[in-house]
């Protein structure tokens, strides 16, 4: 099992995309990226805590790979948007890839530079190296199947 942590907006759409890829085992939504110990989602919302809303991901990267990870993020957000993501805006909403390893920075990067080859506008989407990531509260975990909902998206 391998992990990977990705920002794309909201992170209850973001997670039920991610839960619908094979060989994802499990994804948990949460907080990365920031300066405060253990945020809630209301520190989180004031902007001031550094946090993006992220979604850790836990695979086998033997059914897939940490590449075909960032494709299916490419392709669940517009990284062009510089924090924000539809109707969510904030600094905790920015896109971010958040790395676990000098090899995922190193995908992550080849990755960012072959999607902007294909984009007429810059991309925004930070790569950092993972720092703490806090589980969002259980009532944030998996939102939207909790629901009955299939996407978030307008």
């Amino acid at each position: 099992m391998a992990k990977a942590t990705f920002a794309a907006g909201c992170f209850w759409g973001v997670e039920a995309d991610f839960r619908n890829v094979a060989g994802v085992l499990g994804t948990t939504v949460g907080y990365s990226g920031g300066h405060l110990d253990n945020p809630s989602y209301q520190d989180v919302c004031t902007g001031r805590t550094g946090h993006a809303e992220a979604v850790e991901v836990e695979y086998d990267p033997e059914l897939v790979s940490y590449e075909q990870l960032l494709d299916a993020f490419w392709e669940l957000h517009d990284p062009t948007q510089l924090n924000r993501q539809g109707p969510d805006h904030g600094t905790q909403y920015r896109s971010a890839i958040f790395t676990n390893s000098p090899e995922q920075e190193t995908a992550a990067v080849a990755s960012k530079s072959a999607r902007q080859n294909l984009s007429d506008r810059p991309i925004v989407t930070e790569i950092t190296p993972a720092s703490q990531f806090w589980p969002a509260e259980d009532y944030h975990q998996q939102y939207l199947q909790k629901r009955g909902l299939v996407t978030c998206r307008i």
